[in-house]
């Protein structure tokens, strides 16, 4: 099945194929999307944003220069409509990160198992979804954008290999392909050098939003108008993609009861726990090659300091994202007792800024499992220690695959029974391309 998955990447999307690859056989990929266009050292995107905004790189300037952004409000459109409508091919970038040819830079992605840390890699997607947000609402004439653009939803990511080289260069590109009045849809795809061909890696799909200088209230952005029938669909699996979100977010088990079908699966699960020695309610046994739930989960505490902030003194979105999926992936390698493989990320929410400063306490959660599969759960938070309140700040979903056989994880509380029903929902919607 994981097969299929990894590598059944041309036949599932023959349009990033010819916009993404060069291939011997002579593809083609869409016309002008590329050209014209060199790509960006990755050690210069988040530079690149500094200019945008006018960050200053230390920290104790940072009130000064978010203080002289306030100017910028004069700045902001009124309406949609008075902003000149853009292409998808305005805002495509490619970011090389030369992994093969300046070796200098391995080490900061490189990870025990002599692959490329995942997580280093959600880092410079976030990193570049901005940038190209901004290189699509940029107006020539301005030196500084009025735009806090930030990050608010990874809507998906769908890996199709299962090791990322770190002797070989990879290249990120991406553009808008989707905008609503205040909010930008941004595919991005991974590919890796090899054998003097580009070879497909991830495809990521985020969702961005603007806000006024001060990043306190929603600004406009520039329309977006698709050229041709390949862009014209690729456009409307935006929209689709909308509708997809607003429907699961209704259909939340913390707002609607489960399903008939998910009940029957909670119920059996109960039946199969009952010991049959006492017949009653309260006396469950674990089945064989089985975890109760509430021993399938890790912890981690972050004290959230200045070398971690973005472009607008909060805490940086990639961080956040790379350390909810280094301590699911320990969760994932202490449940299976091997080592796990990413294969699909879905459905983070940015809920609430993280400011510098603060507590920030991650719970890992192995919530559902199938066959090799690992569905793990980590819900980030801020602890405030001089009003004791914990507010949440992101739930991140992963999928993982392990090498071995592992067991299956079982709920035993109502609240573990739903968590449990949310996993199988976030691993069959992870799972669904590969079983169609």
């Amino acid at each position: 099945m994981l097969a299929r998955r990894w590598f059944s990447f041309s036949k599932t999307h023959p349009i990033l194929m010819r916009m993404l690859t060069s291939t011997p056989s002579g593809s083609k990929p869409l016309p002008d999307m590329h050209e014209g266009h060199l790509p960006i050292h990755v050690n210069n995107v988040r530079n690149k944003l500094r200019s945008i905004v006018g960050a200053s790189t230390n920290w104790s300037d940072h009130v000064q220069a978010m203080n002289e952004r306030k100017a910028l409000h004069t700045l902001l459109a009124k309406n949609q409509a008075d902003l000149p409508p853009r292409k998808m091919r305005d805002s495509y970038i490619e970011v090389i990160l030369p992994l093969g040819s300046q070796p200098e830079i391995r080490e900061k992605y490189l990870n025990v198992n002599n692959t490329v840390r995942f997580g280093r890699i959600l880092e410079d997607l976030d990193s570049l979804g901005v940038l190209i947000c901004y290189t699509h609402t940029k107006h020539e004439a301005v030196q500084r954008s009025p735009l806090s653009i930030v990050t608010a939803l990874v809507d998906k990511i769908d890996l199709w290999k299962k090791i990322i080289h770190p002797d070989c260069d990879i290249k990120f590109t991406g553009n808008v392909t989707w905008v609503g009045r205040t909010s930008m849809e941004v595919k991005m795809h991974v590919l890796q050098l090899q054998n003097d061909v580009y070879c497909p890696v991830l495809d990521a799909t985020f969702v961005m939003v603007a806000r006024d200088p001060e990043n306190k209230r929603s600004a406009f952005v520039h329309p977006l108008i698709p050229e041709g029938p390949e862009e014209e669909k690729i456009f409307k699996e935006g929209e689709l993609n909308k509708m997809r979100r607003t429907d699961f977010s209704k259909a939340s088990l913390l707002k609607m009861a489960p399903t008939a079908e998910e009940r029957t699966v909670i119920h059996d699960i109960f039946l199969n726990t009952l010991d049959e020695r006492t017949v009653s309610f309260r006396s469950r046994v674990l089945p064989p090659n089985s975890v109760w739930m509430e021993d399938a989960k890790l912890k981690g505490l972050e004290i959230c300091q200045p070398q971690e902030r973005n472009i607008f003194n909060r805490i940086f979105g990639g961080f956040l994202m790379r350390k909810a999926y280094e301590l699911g992936w320990a969760t994932a390698c202490s449940y299976g007792s091997s080592r796990p493989y990413v294969i699909a990320v879905d459905d983070i929410m940015f809920q609430r800024p993280v400011e510098i400063g603060s507590l920030l306490l991650f719970s890992s959660q192995v919530c559902y499992t199938e066959e090799n599969f690992i569905q793990v759960r980590v819900h980030s938070e801020v602890y405030n220690p001089d009003t004791r309140q914990h507010h949440t700040t992101n739930v991140f979903h992963f999928t993982f695959m392990s090498e071995n056989q592992i067991p299956q994880i079982i709920p035993k509380t109502y609240g573990e029974s739903m968590l449990y029903l949310d996993g199988k929902r976030h691993f069959d919607s992870a799972m669904k391309e590969t079983r169609a």
